[in-house]
């Protein structure tokens, strides 16, 4: 299978290979990899992670408790090639994504053996990463709320699949908020603070920003990128795939949303009418795996397409939504196949 498939190489940015994104959990070392500077050297005895005014060494942090969350990760550029006019940033297909069970401490505990104010407006979580923003030098910093922060499910992960986080991955430590794009789960973190105002930083307010945003189904508003919207993907068969006339083919793949589980996952082929697929498996975060049984009855191309609703009544659009940065791209999902 390999690891991830390059995107960009400085900084390094891969995606996942499309065999490994057939099974439920992702496999760890082949998941993709989103970095905005070179991956820091840390020494994990000697790496500190300040709270507010308090200090806590990996030995100390695993005395806080542990919890374990299935999510899925994935960057909110995530399928930015299908856009059109095409938007900046890495072009990424549809395999910036992932499913992986992630394991470390409660947040909430550490705040509160820190004593951080649950009184701020936000927290702004730090990694160990740096490099020249408009000029300056600048570390990754990216904030949430302090209600999300400190809800049960927000970790300083230290594994990936039951074994320590890698270095592309964010070890020693990184934040984990499922359900929301994977900006938010800061890498290498090194310190938090408390913040009395909305924190306005580069990777905050300059970017991962829908600015501009237009020719959506369902409609966008320009605001924050924050919780992951609604999508599916189809795993399988591939693109291109040759069919058989006459022989029953399933069709398979996954569907997310960080706004609710998946409450229902629609198929269509050659603009037929929209059949609901078999759901099966999803915990609050993790995506569902869903299949569909068809039996191609003429020779010919054929497409299928895709579409997942979620709980909060939010579908995917059609069309590929559009915005300045190439963010939050969650169209139908559509796959192109032969018949013979």
């Amino acid at each position: 299978m390999g690891g991830p498939e390059t995107v960009t190489v400085e900084p390094f940015n891969a995606q996942t290979p499309a065999a490994a994104l057939a099974a439920h959990r992702t496999a760890a070392d082949a998941l993709f990899v989103r970095s905005h500077f070179a991956v820091p050297e840390i020494d994990p005895d000697r790496w500190r992670l300040r709270v507010g005014a308090a200090e806590f060494g990996l030995a100390e942090l695993r005395a806080s408790g542990r919890r374990e969350v299935e999510a899925v990760l994935e960057c909110a550029g995530n399928g930015r090639s299908l856009m059109r006019p095409p938007a900046p940033g890495v072009p990424w297909g549809e395999r910036a994504v992932g499913c992986a069970l992630f394991a470390g401490v409660p947040f909430a505990a550490v705040a509160e053996r820190a004593g951080l104010d649950p009184g701020a407006a936000e927290y702004v979580f730090t990694g160990a990463d740096s490099g020249t923003v408009d000029g300056r030098r600048t570390p990754f910093e990216r904030s949430l709320p302090v209600a999300a922060a400190l809800h049960p499910d927000t970790l300083l992960a230290l594994e990936l699949n039951g074994r320590p986080l890698t270095a592309e991955h964010g070890a020693p430590v990184r934040l984990v908020a499922p359900g929301r794009y994977g900006v938010a789960d800061v890498k290498w973190l090194v310190a938090v603070r408390a913040v009395e105002r909305p924190f306005s930083g580069p990777f905050q307010g300059g970017s991962y920003v829908y600015r501009d945003s237009y020719g959506t189904d369902g409609g966008t508003e320009d605001g924050p990128v924050t919780t992951v919207r609604v999508r599916s993907l189809i795993t399988a068969p591939a693109p291109g795939a040759r069919l058989r006339v006459g022989a029953e083919t399933e069709l398979r793949g996954h569907a997310w949303s960080g706004a609710g589980p998946v409450e229902r996952v629609e198929v269509r082929i050659d603009d037929g009418a929209w059949r609901p697929a078999r759901l099966r498996g999803g915990s609050r975060y993790a995506w569902c795996d869903w299949s569909y049984r068809w039996l191609p009855e003429r020779p010919g191309g054929h497409r299928i397409e895709v579409r997942a609703t979620d709980a909060s009544g939010a579908a995917q659009p059609l069309r590929a939504p559009w915005n300045a940065d190439g963010y939050g791209c969650n169209p139908a999902a559509a796959l192109d196949v032969v018949a013979y």
